[in-house]
């Protein structure tokens, strides 16, 4: 016969391995939610990095660039033809080389930029003026930032607001890049107009296309290095109240090349 402490021992060996197997089976279940959370994570960030190159290759672009160039050969100066196609294989070799990186240094991807409004402004030269300030504070060359994010921004406030203006001169861009302690912070300020494009229309698709995808992948490298990203508009007044042009603010944590190595 089995004695009262039999049963506490056969009844204590029970509830302890069904314990440990509830508890092995909860283990394994969050790991393998873990494990595809990430898979899935990964195939996003995939995903938008394929969708934001195809949006910096965008047809339109590579056309008028290229038609610039032949209006150039064709008519004025060979020079400027020249310095056009040089600045349009650069900013072509920077896309190719960066749209699949992480991180890229702040100094290429502000190439890039550079490169792309230089781009805009051949074409719409009469229509406005940039300026890109780097505060001397940050070292760009070792300050790493997600390449394709910024460019997208720009790309709105110049089409989507500067060349809206119904005056056709005195445009204006300005692009701060400063940091806050250990946040980086790039100021994208223009004094445009918020413009007719229609809503259905290929260039305000494209355009709200281009931005959704920055804004979806920086949110994604916010979450996995924990950056603290965000993005932020806002309207500028003038002294009578009235709006004279829009500032875009993406903020992010400070990162650079030394912090990524030693994570």
């Amino acid at each position: 016969m089995f004695l009262a402490g039999d049963w506490t021992y056969w009844l204590f060996f029970l509830l302890s391995v069904a314990l440990i197997s509830y508890f092995f089976f909860r283990r394994e279940k969050r790991i393998r939610k873990a494990t595809t959370r990430e898979i899935n994570r990964r195939q996003s960030m995939v995903n938008l990095e394929l969708h934001a190159f195809q949006a910096q290759m965008d047809p339109h672009f590579i056309f008028n660039s290229l038609n610039a160039i032949h209006h150039y050969i064709l008519t004025t100066s060979t020079d400027m033809a020249s310095l056009y196609l040089t600045r349009f294989s650069k900013l072509m070799r920077l896309m190719i080389a960066n749209f699949n990186k992480e991180w890229v240094s702040l100094e290429e991807d502000v190439e890039a930029l550079e490169l792309y409004i230089q781009l805009e402004q051949l074409r719409f030269e009469p229509q406005f003026t940039y300026r890109l300030h780097l505060s001397p504070e940050i070292t760009h060359q070792f300050t790493l930032v997600p390449p394709l994010i910024i460019q997208p921004y720009v790309q709105q406030a110049i089409w989507h607001r500067i060349l809206q203006r119904p005056q056709k001169t005195g445009g204006r861009l300005e692009v701060f890049i400063g940091r806050d302690q250990d946040h980086l912070f790039i100021q994208i300020e223009d004094n445009g107009i918020r413009g007719d494009l229609q809503p259905a229309s290929y260039t305000a698709t494209q355009l709200s296309r281009n931005v959704a995808i920055a804004a979806e992948r920086l949110h994604i490298m916010s979450e996995k290095h924990h950056m603290h990203a965000s993005v932020t508009e806002q309207e500028i007044l003038d002294e009578r109240t009235q709006s004279s042009g829009s500032r875009i603010t993406i903020h992010m944590q400070h990162i650079t090349s030394r912090q990524l190595l030693a994570g």
